[in-house]
């Protein structure tokens, strides 16, 4: 007899269908996205630049891939370490703040607006449903490249698309000295985008 053998049998699994995501919470995970090259810096100076990659459009919403590398330029290692760990601690929930961390949002033609990790109300379970614009994390990572310099990016899920006009996606991180700055990001090739997703 083998390890494995003789084993009792497990009882019957009974699946539960699970609950269905609101449309707001992420990508639709049956669909092929176009993907549109955007290829902008955010920013760039000797200790950090940062830049976007491109866009994933759905049906619903669209993903935007940012990617930056920081160098320690001078800093001692307290102050290199804390700007990594405030890199990856992204604004969420009670904890979001104005002033630290990296901010990301995004500004609709009409002026609605977005800010990662900003709660929107309906978001939590209460009874009303999400109706303003959402800005969420999904997806990113990176780490220390060599001592003196780290690579990382980020994936923001926008949620909805624009139904007209420009996008102007904005960005601050004033613990690594990077100013509020914006880039606009072309609306009609966004919406042009859609005939080309598909469906699994």
């Amino acid at each position: 007899m083998t390890f494995f053998e003789g084993l009792p049998a497990s009882p019957e699994h009974r699946s539960r269908p699970a609950p269905a995501r609101p449309v707001w919470a992420g990508p639709p995970a049956n669909e092929l996205p176009v993907v549109i090259h955007v290829g902008q810096f955010l920013h760039r100076a000797p200790s950090l630049v940062m830049g976007v990659r491109s866009l994933e459009v759905y049906s619903t919403g669209c993903c935007i891939e940012i990617a930056w590398v920081a160098r320690r330029d001078g800093m001692s290692e307290h102050e290199w370490g804390e700007l990594g760990s405030k890199g990856f601690r992204m604004p969420m929930g009670g904890r979001w703040s104005s002033e630290s961390g990296l901010l990301f949002g995004i500004e609709y033609a009409d002026g609605r607006k977005a800010v990662i990790g900003h709660p929107r109300p309906g978001m939590f379970g209460t009874e009303s449903a999400v109706t303003e614009p959402v800005l969420l994390q999904a997806g990113g990572g990176g780490g220390m490249g060599t001592g003196d310099e780290w690579v990382s990016s980020s994936r923001l899920w926008l949620w909805p698309l624009p139904e007209q006009g420009d996008l102007r996606l904005v960005a601050r991180w004033n613990d690594a000295g990077m100013p509020e700055t914006s880039i606009v990001l072309d609306g009609n090739r966004i919406v042009a985008a859609l005939d080309g997703v598909q469906p699994f």
